[in-house]
């Protein structure tokens, strides 16, 4: 790409132009000071960035020396934990503390909901994602699986309508009830009269709204309605308020692998903190334009105007510390880190909301909710909140505008976490559990200590359960009730709303304030939830518990014996291979970051590379530890890349692998995080999925 010099830096044409006439127009900053304090920032934190990278691979060094020094002899505790603080890998204990961050939106710090994630790069996704605030009850229930079976094609069925209409106003009973009566029973839109009068919150032409655990509920009156008019009292529709939060994406669930793929990503950030993006797609032949959803106005019972947000609070997930970007080049000929650039330039981008001019307010408390993923201890975290500073500072920001969330998903920072917020303490509005990430850290720390137990049997080692119970005890612990988001990972099965109604229950339970989900959709159904559990009623008792220790935190999750039989072997390998090929097939050949993928059962899964490392690190331990061999490995890929084709046969844009393996990019792709995993940074797999990426669009 040709590159133009901005203050001693070289910057991709293109990117620069976007900057210089898309972004700073209006935000009182010229493209020379801009480009002078992002040099500035560059200079600063570029070295630092590449020293926390090598003190992780000397970490990691260390832990393979003393776990393969160790090889065959039990599990010690004691010894672990004296080791692992003797490296310098556990960090001392901060005193007690509660965070002190200040600013920060209700749907953040005093509200309990769903939370999306969604890739930027998908502009309809991402307002469809935005739009899910408010969802239909009645279409979530009709269209899912959520009654316990799907709808049947041939237009409406009115006995699958009245169930859907039975279970709605069962769960208005619960959460609104009435003063007399049961919500069947009503037969007046005027005749709505609470137990609870302090629930009513207001009224528009067609509506009420009500107020449950923080959440509002909006019943809709329309005898005209094709399904109102069968209703007793005319009820239309309920409508939920659902994803109070959603993390706009730059990371795990995109392919973006250059400048051009930065500046389409960053373009819709823009987009949404303008107000102004828009989509026009097709869909069943019709021609849909999707946009922002306007702000929903109520009548309060006193006569005043109520208005709530009709979007999603906006965070926007940066990259981590470990990937460059040759979008920009450093004087020294180097690519910037594209963690730094992503911090300077969705910050810059966020202005545009903190000075109101877009078409409407994102953060009403005057912040900008960056998520920072994968960072490794509170050394990284400190460095985080160091950066944030100088980004605050070049954009003549107050101190502490820019607010981080921390992902609890790599080792280190688990072992570690109230040291992680203290390093933040002042701007932290987030820490969540992410099983999937975890789980691969998990592997490749003790890639060493012996070959780990099957993918499935993971879930049940005692390191999860302790990492689960840890992150919210600690949050409690260090003041983030009130304050900040405690929440949960992902539903990944968006077709098993039933099961997610099911299991998802728990998330509340635990005192997490948010969880995520896949789909707007889902975030309706999620949102029942929090109406189940009170969640802020909950923290107190949850918070009087003592926080679980290390010790079942870092106990590996290793085979006793490897006493699997062939097909067993063979099996897992199957499994992981088709995880693997499934979604790198689409990464390198399509740019598809994240998508529903079905699996070796044909259940469509919502993949990206957190499950992704899992699967290659799995393959590569039991490739380590003699398990199975490199022949057994090439089979199942071989077996996989079969079954993944017919998988996509219907895809136009598909690419076939197993007919000439060794021409696929995205079966050499997936073979190498293989068997290069254990030798992958951490055991990530963006270096090789970007290099293979960018192999694949020069040969085209």
């Amino acid at each position: 790409m040709p590159m133009t010099p901005r203050a001693g830096l070289q910057v991709d044409e293109q990117f620069a132009a976007f900057i210089e006439a898309e972004v700073l127009p209006g935000l009182d900053l010229d493209a020379d000071r801009f480009w002078t304090a992002a040099a500035a920032v560059f200079a600063r934190f570029a070295p630092e960035n590449r020293r926390l990278l090598a003190v992780r691979d000397e970490l990691q060094a260390r832990i393979d020396a003393w776990h393969t020094a160790r090889r065959g002899q039990p599990h010690d505790p004691v010894a672990t934990t004296a080791f692992l603080r003797e490296i310098g890998y556990l960090a001392d204990e901060p005193a007690a503390f509660a965070i002190g961050t200040r600013n920060v939106d209700a749907e953040v710090a005093s509200l309990a909901g769903p939370q999306l994630v969604v890739p930027i790069l998908n502009a309809r996704f991402v307002l469809n994602a935005a739009n899910a605030r408010w969802g239909s009850l009645y279409d979530a229930l009709y269209g899912t699986d959520a009654l316990g079976d799907l709808p049947q094609g041939g237009g409406y069925d009115p006995v699958r309508g009245a169930r859907v209409v039975a279970r709605a106003k069962a769960f208005l009973d619960q959460a609104v009830p009435l003063a007399d009566g049961s919500w069947t029973d009503l037969t007046d839109a005027a005749a709505v009269a609470l137990r609870d009068p302090a629930q009513f919150v207001g009224r528009s032409d067609r509506s009420r709204l009500f107020r449950h655990n923080g959440l509002h509920i909006e019943v809709v009156f329309d005898p005209d309605h094709p399904i109102g008019r069968d209703d007793p009292a005319g009820i239309s529709d309920v409508v939920l308020e659902a994803a109070l939060s959603t993390i706009v994406d730059l990371e795990d669930s995109v392919a973006a692998v250059d400048a051009a793929d930065k500046t389409a990503a960053y373009r819709n950030w823009l987009g949404l903190m303008k107000g102004d993006l828009v989509e026009t797609f097709t869909k069943g032949g019709e021609r849909l334009t999707r946009a922002l959803a306007p702000d929903r106005v109520f009548t309060a019972p006193d006569g005043s105007t109520v208005t709530l947000p009709g979007r999603s609070l906006l965070f926007v997930r940066n990259v981590g510390h470990l990937m460059i970007t040759p979008a920009i080049q450093l004087p020294d000929g180097s690519e910037a880190p594209e963690g730094i650039l992503d911090a300077l330039v969705t910050s810059l981008i966020a202005l545009h909301d903190l000075k109101g001019q877009g078409r409407f307010r994102n953060s009403r408390a005057g912040s900008i909710y960056i998520v920072k993923p994968k960072m490794h201890g509170p050394e990284e975290c400190a460095f985080t909140d160091a950066l944030f500073d100088a980004v605050e500072d070049a954009l003549g920001l107050a101190r502490h505008t820019i607010k981080v969330g921390v992902m609890d998903e790599e080792r280190r920072t688990s072992a570690n976490l109230a040291a992680c917020i203290h390093a933040v303490r002042d701007r932290i509005v987030f820490i969540n559990t992410g099983f999937l990430d975890r789980t691969g850290d998990e592997i490749h720390t003790a890639m060493q200590a012996g070959p780990v137990v099957r993918k499935g049997d993971i879930k049940a080692s005692a390191w999860i359960a302790a990492y689960e119970a840890r992150n919210v005890a600690i949050g409690l612990a260090c003041g983030l009730n009130g304050k900040a988001q405690i929440g949960k990972g992902m539903w990944a099965a968006p077709d098993r709303m039933a099961e997610m109604l099911d299991q998802k229950a728990a998330h509340p339970k635990t005192g997490a304030n948010t969880a995520w989900v896949p789909s707007p959709t889902a975030a309706t159904l999620h949102a029942l939830h929090y109406h189940q559990t009170d969640v802020f009623a909950l923290r107190a008792d949850i918070a009087a518990r003592p926080v679980p220790g290390l010790d079942d935190l870092l106990t590996p999750p290793l085979a006793a014996g490897r006493n699997w039989s062939d097909a067993e072997v063979a099996e897992e390998l199957d499994n992981n291979a088709q995880g693997l090929l499934g979604y790198v097939v689409r990464w390198i050949d399509q740019g598809v970051g994240c998508s529903k993928v079905p699996d070796i059962h044909d259940v469509g899964l919502m993949e990206d590379r957190a499950t992704l490392r899992i699967s290659s690190q799995h393959m590569a331990n039991w490739l380590l530890h003699g398990v199975c061999t490199a022949q057994q490995v090439d089979a199942a890929l071989l077996r996989m890349a079969a079954k993944v084709d017919a998988q996509n046969a219907a895809d136009p844009l598909y690419r076939p692998m197993a007919s000439d393996p060794a021409n696929s990019l995205a079966f050499q792709a997936a073979r190498a995080l293989v068997f290069e995993g254990t030798a992958q940074p951490n055991g990530y797999t963006e270096p090789l999925l970007h290099a293979f990426r960018r192999r694949a669009r020069a040969e085209r």
